[in-house]
């Protein structure tokens, strides 16, 4: 099993955990600002349980985010990034091996797709981005992908770069072949002819629905895994809010368990695993310990 490449798990859910304060809809960034050892210990516990990859602390900093909640903090843009980068970047040299992958979550809010910004737009946005992780990360990730026209900005913000793109794509928790736009994932793979795309991941959906969507993208020419989530469903509420006090973790999901959807993924062919929101270095052990 040597040949997967197991990925960390949630950095946000693990902050809200360790920092023990009500969570914001930048609480992330604001973490990171405040208590940056934090951010760099759970990359370090990621690494020590058999990671492979950090994913660096951006998943949120876009300059919409930044606008609509603390206009002040957008002017320190690039600052966080490059912030961010250099945390993951230290502590993938601290466990003297391992990659950085450039998170790159979506414009709006997760799990919104109605909130896409139209590709040319967001094309300006993501390459910024990855301008500024470039010279830092391995791998750019796009993350939690609801829409095909949300794809297309981000594989144009990206398509410049030195550095592969890995794309994730979240399906709804309800029926794992459609996007959480209701759109076919099956649509996903037309973006391969279009754009250079390394792998292909399912992330920010329930183990459940993973199982689903594995079924749908089993038979691609790239390599592809998922990266699943911890939370028990994505209620409506919470897309129309932008914190995480919605949304339950499950208590069902033990590293044994979570281990047992992977291992069913990777029987179908995923060279990829990790984890998302609510699953955790206990989690990231148990991969390890059957793939790593």
């Amino acid at each position: 099993m040597s040949d997967i490449t197991i990925l960390d798990g949630g950095m946000g859910q693990e902050l809200i955990h360790r920092y023990g304060q009500p969570p914001t809809p930048l609480w992330s960034t604001h973490v990171m600002m405040q208590e940056p050892d934090l951010v760099g210990d759970i990359h370090d516990d990621y690494f020590a349980a058999g990671a492979h990859v950090a994913t660096t602390n951006t998943y949120a900093i876009h300059h919409d985010r930044l606008l609509r909640q603390d206009p002040e903090l957008d002017k320190q843009f690039s600052e966080l990034h490059v912030k961010a980068c250099e945390i993951a970047c230290k502590s993938r040299d601290k466990n003297g091996s391992g990659m950085v992958a450039g998170s790159l979550g979506p414009l709006g809010f997760s799990y919104r797709p109605d909130l896409s910004f139209p590709p040319e737009e967001a094309r300006k946005m993501f390459a910024e981005i990855a301008r500024l992780h470039e010279p830092y990360v391995d791998v750019h990730l796009i993350e939690t992908v609801s829409k095909i026209e949300h794809a297309h900005g981000c594989l144009l913000g990206t398509a410049g770069s030195s550095k592969p793109t890995w794309l994730g794509v979240t399906v709804s928790d309800e029926d794992g072949t459609i996007l959480r736009s209701g759109e076919p994932l099956s649509d996903v793979k037309a973006l391969f002819g279009e754009y250079d795309v390394s792998k292909l991941l399912i992330n920010c959906a329930t183990p459940e629905a993973v199982d689903q969507a594995m079924d749908i993208i089993a038979d691609i020419e790239i390599p592809f895994g998922s990266y699943a989530n911890g939370f028990t469903f994505i209620t409506s509420d919470f897309t129309k809010k932008e914190t995480v006090d919605q949304l339950e973790a499950r208590t069902d999901l033990s590293p044994e368990k979570y281990a047992d959807f992977c291992s069913k993924w990777v029987d179908q062919g995923a060279s990829i695993v990790g984890g998302c929101c609510e699953v955790g270095p206990a989690h990231i052990a148990e991969l390890s310990r059957r793939f790593g």
